[in-house]
């Protein structure tokens, strides 16, 4: 099974917008086309409550005329066209679809964060973490969300194998990202949050990438854009993962970032997992 995740920060501006940006975001959604991929996850989608627009979904058609798509968009109170998760799976898939809510704090469970697809041998689902935010402003609550979620994970896990992707705002070791020293309280690179992905992997489930590469370093899978020069100088962090429940760890086949060309911000990830 061939899988791809990636962080699009604005469907709506990838898809329509005539800036640079946008043009360099549609070439990486022609770059996903052509692996042919059994399932994409999208997160930071930042579409309306309503989801996406007949013009959207014409647009997405033309890049994936084989896929069926799930989307999930933050409700009020939450904030308008903010996060956002969806899915794009193939026809010939017919999975169950869920929008867990997870007990979150705040409005956590209403921005779209998790869609959940569950197969008859597993669940394949996806989420965006919440960031931490400036001056770590929501950083007591992301610690409760990372113990909920990790909780959700685990219950799952109970029923059937995991596969578990998005940007989870986290670089998790000192070699996920290229300048530790100076971002030890930047928001996600704080204690807890690593000690809130720690206790994740914890409860039975392998970061991928890892498991492939071991201690491989700059190998990054986000550029910060303000800063001009952060993708030719490849000071980037790690942030976005596929795991799995560690009874499939050996199954998996390759784990690795998709080259997305000149464009910062995240770049996609692929799994592709003997199932």
């Amino acid at each position: 099974m061939k899988l791809i995740s990636w962080n699009i920060d604005s469907l709506n501006a990838a898809l329509t917008s005539d800036s640079d940006r946008a043009l360099l975001s549609r070439e990486v959604l022609k770059t996903l086309a052509d692996y042919d991929a059994d399932v994409i996850a999208i997160q930071e989608t930042k579409l309306p409550h309503k989801g996406p627009s007949k013009k959207h979904l014409e647009i997405l058609g033309g890049f994936f005329p084989d896929y069926e798509l799930n989307w999930r968009s933050s409700v009020e109170p939450a904030r308008k066209g903010y996060a956002g998760t969806m899915f794009l799976y193939k026809k010939s898939l017919d999975p169950k679809i869920s929008h867990p809510e997870i007990g979150a704090p705040s409005t956590m469970d209403l921005e779209g964060r998790i869609i959940t697809l569950e197969f008859e041998d597993f669940y394949l689902t996806q989420v965006y973490t919440p960031n931490a935010g400036d001056g770590l402003r929501r950083l007591d609550e992301r610690q409760v969300w990372d113990k909920r979620y990790a909780d959700y994970l685990e219950s799952l896990d109970k029923k059937k194998y995991v596969l578990a992707t998005g940007d989870y705002n986290v670089a998790h070791r000192e070699i996920d990202l290229a300048n530790p020293d100076s971002n030890r309280n930047s928001p996600g690179f704080t204690m807890e949050e690593r000690e809130g992905f720690t206790n994740l992997l914890e409860r039975g489930f392998t970061d991928t990438f890892r498991h492939i590469h071991g201690d491989v370093e700059g190998v990054y899978s986000w550029w910060a854009q303000r800063a001009r020069t952060s993708k030719i100088n490849n000071s980037g962090w790690r942030i976005d993962y596929w795991l799995v429940s560690d009874r499939l760890a050996d199954r998996v086949k390759k784990s690795e970032m998709i080259d997305s060309g000149p464009r910062q911000d995240h770049t996609p990830i692929l799994m592709e997992i003997d199932l």
